[in-house]
């Protein structure tokens, strides 16, 4: 019999007395009160502890070039530096120490517009076991390398645009939805990147990219500056720029793990030893220097 029921039939036994209550159902005695509520609050609690599962910390799409300038050498250093990162203690660390414990990542190679691949769907990652597989699926599935020979566009205002695309279809809440980009060219195919990151922005995402610096004729000898200028956008957005390929992979493990705590670059006290990276911070150049004994989260109290 459930509560509301019981206080329905005590009532109709009352005596002719007691039928006040019977005219004004609402004013029940203190002690039914407090006997209904004894029966509401274990569930409100049960409500209160369970939060929807797909609420995550993070949402991220990961949307890395792979036009005609992306060469084998660079493919194998975006793929392998995405992987080892994912399957790095620090990156671990980052996504325990959240409110949640837990990210989502979709993992996208695009070129020109309307040239994309899905290598990872939205995944939800909260473990060692969870980083591993995704590292495994990008290790098996992406770009090698001059997969397109001949035309090849970059087109970054499509890569902005297909990652807001996707970050629209994350299915659960994200405290941040971060549109993070790899790219070792500028804008020549599709809408002005500008217009693709300010309707981005609007929408409160953040966009940070890694560039993959190159020299070839034709390319901007500042890619970095054009990325700063053009391309990012959105609170705490930032450029990171490995001086060597080589250090691809160092600088993707940073660069997740400042997304994924949601805190500044310089918060960081960032060594910048020995990878030799340079941060750039929101249309500021600021290359950091400090001890490796200042690389801690603040918002995670964890080592970095």
């Amino acid at each position: 019999m459930i509560w509301w029921q019981h206080i329905s039939r005590s009532r109709g036994a009352c005596s002719p007395a007691m039928d006040t209550r019977h005219r004004h159902p609402w004013r029940l005695g203190l002690s039914t009160l407090v006997g209904v509520l004894a029966l509401l609050i274990p569930a409100i609690s049960s409500f209160a502890a369970s939060p929807d599962p797909r609420t995550v910390d993070a949402a991220i799409v990961l949307a890395v070039d792979k036009s005609s300038s992306i060469d084998p050498a660079t493919a194998d250093f975006q793929r392998n530096g995405h992987a080892t990162a994912l399957r790095s203690k620090e990156v671990l660390s980052a996504i325990e120490g959240g409110m949640t414990g837990c990210i989502a990542v979709t993992y996208v190679e695009w070129a020109g517009v309307g040239d994309l691949d899905t290598v990872l769907p939205w995944t939800k990652l909260c473990s060692r076991s969870d980083l591993e597989a995704a590292a495994d699926a990008i290790l098996h599935s992406s770009n090698a390398g001059l997969k397109r020979q001949g035309r090849g566009g970059t087109s970054l205002s499509f890569a902005i645009d297909i990652s807001s695309f996707l970050l629209e279809r994350w299915p659960g809440h994200a405290t941040r939805k971060i549109i993070d980009i790899s790219s070792n060219g500028t804008n020549n195919d599709g809408l002005p990147v500008e217009q693709s990151r300010d309707a981005a922005m609007k929408k409160g995402y953040v966009i940070n990219v890694i560039a993959v610096a190159r020299s070839e004729p034709g390319v901007t000898a500042d890619l970095p500056g054009y990325f700063r200028q053009q391309v990012i956008g959105g609170p705490r957005s930032f450029v990171i720029v490995p001086d060597r390929i080589e250090d691809y992979a160092v600088a993707i493990r940073r660069k997740l793990v400042l997304e994924i705590a949601g805190i500044m670059p310089q918060r960081l006290g960032m060594d910048i030893r020995p990878a030799l990276d340079r941060i750039h911070i929101a249309g500021n150049e600021r290359p950091i220097h400090q001890s490796r004994s200042m690389l801690q989260l603040s918002a995670t109290s964890r080592k970095y």
